[in-house]
């Protein structure tokens, strides 16, 4: 049995060292005379498609799109919010975990940034965690959640019908970082 593992090890180290050596040789000409245009193009295009699939990984396999100036201004200080909005566009009914991990503790929206289309209704779902959390508008808009709940299970619902950038928070815990942004086209 020692000897089926040390060759398997021989195998998997030669394998490594050779993977490494055809990867180094990839990207350009190597005095082969070709111009190592198609290895590059072949390189750069699954290096995009790697990034892609990073991206969409991070996000929960949730399409993201780049965050405006206006949500990123906003949520930029929870520590959640990596920059982007997670598109959830064309469904009926979309959720917001409130008291996610976040900002020191379970003081986060999850995500923090969400893009609906007109007409979905988005649900925010108390995880039971951080303490009391409650959803309002910054300024003067339509979220009131009402005070701050700390029960699992507590679920507070909006139906968006009017595009827009709706900005909100967690008022006890807004200075943490517990902040959140609707996106409606």
């Amino acid at each position: 049995m020692t000897d089926d593992l040390d060759r398997r090890t021989f195998i998997r180290a030669t394998a490594a060292v050779s993977g490494a050596g055809l990867l180094a040789g990839c990207g350009g000409s190597g005095g082969d005379g070709g111009s190592g245009e198609t290895e590059a193009t072949e390189a750069e295009e699954m290096a995009t498609t790697e990034a892609e699939e990073m991206d969409t990984e991070s996000s929960g396999g949730m399409e993201t799109v780049e965050a405006s100036s206006e949500v990123a201004d906003y949520v930029g200080e929870s520590s959640n919010f990596d920059g982007n909005t997670v598109v959830m566009t064309d469904q009926d009914e979309v959720s917001v975990a409130v008291g996610a991990e976040g900002n020191g503790g379970a003081f986060a929206f999850d995500p923090p940034a969400i893009k609906v289309s007109t007409g979905t209704t988005v649900v925010w779902e108390w995880t039971g965690e951080g303490a009391g959390h409650n959803v309002k508008s910054e300024g003067d808009g339509p979220l009131d959640s009402g005070s701050a709940v700390a029960e699992e299970g507590t679920t507070y619902e909006y139906t968006f019908e009017e595009t827009g950038t709706y900005l909100y928070n967690c008022v006890p815990h807004k200075a943490l970082g517990m902040v959140g942004a609707v996106v409606v086209e």
